[in-house]
């Protein structure tokens, strides 16, 4: 029986991840901050596909909560969870001027230490490795880390924000490290895929423009680079940017729409 956690999945690409998941046959936690209705609706529709499902609530810069968490999913599901999706983020503006004890603990323990105590969590279950048919161990577990295609192209924006997600980079390599064969570790790092709610239209749609590709992401792509990291047994320690090339990107002034 597969099992997932996806954090942050109320709403947004948390929530297109916890309906793929379902459609692959996982039966899914699907976990909330304030977003009670959207992930209460996101696990119904899931159980509409015949799988289980269940919302539960957790402030995950809340150590205890966030320790608490994955073993609540177990329990829900009534098995080991063997996919976890650390999708949960804070991403507010500062700078190396604005920046604050409280931006820098908001983005670190949102971006940062959740994602760890829950690859803890994740790793005290005790998953062991199958055998496959070629005698090699296969992983039984997954961590999705998602990230941030600004961990290839780096920029003194978003500050803190940035650090806590290099710091989740480098926490999915080193976690692929020490926890092989048993389970897997990767990250998927967005770009301009879903408009935020600090940015207006306009802007929106010149940041999409502004990539390699003239064009941005869709939820699909989030979707597909997990969709990879589910079939690919022998894949640890990766990144995979859904960004339109945005993480190539020398130039980031609007561009106009190419032909």
């Amino acid at each position: 029986m597969r099992r997932a956690l996806v954090t942050g999945a109320g709403q947004r690409l948390g929530r297109a991840m916890a309906l793929y998941l379902g459609q692959r046959g996982f039966d899914v936690a699907v976990h909330y901050a304030t977003s009670r209705a959207g992930a209460e609706a996101t696990a119904a529709e899931i159980t509409a596909m015949g799988r289980r499902a269940v919302a539960l609530q957790a402030d995950l810069l809340d150590d205890t909560a966030a320790g608490a968490l994955l073993p609540r999913a177990a329990e829900a599901l009534s098995g080991p969870i063997t996919c976890l999706v650390n999708n949960a983020s804070i991403f507010e503006q500062d700078d190396i001027a604005s920046a604050s004890r409280e931006s820098w603990d908001r983005h670190m323990g949102s971006n940062l230490r959740a994602p760890f105590v829950l690859t803890q969590a994740m790793a005290g279950q005790g998953l062991m490795p199958k055998v496959d048919a070629g005698g090699e161990p296969r992983a039984r577990g997954l961590i999705v880390n998602m990230l941030d295609q600004r961990v290839r192209n780096l920029t003194p924006e978003f500050t803190t924000y940035t650090i806590a997600k290099m710091g989740l980079w480098a926490m999915t390599r080193t976690t692929a490290q020490a926890l092989a064969p048993a389970i897997r570790v990767n990250g998927i790092g967005p770009g301009p895929t879903l408009q935020g709610p600090h940015q207006d239209a306009e802007d929106f749609a010149a940041q999409r423009r502004g990539t390699v590709l003239g064009r941005g992401a869709n939820p699909e792509d989030i979707t597909a680079a997990l969709g990879y990291f589910i079939d690919s047994p022998g894949v640890t320690g990766q990144l995979i940017c859904t960004d339109g090339g945005e993480h190539l990107q020398w130039d980031t002034s609007p561009k106009s729409p190419r032909n």
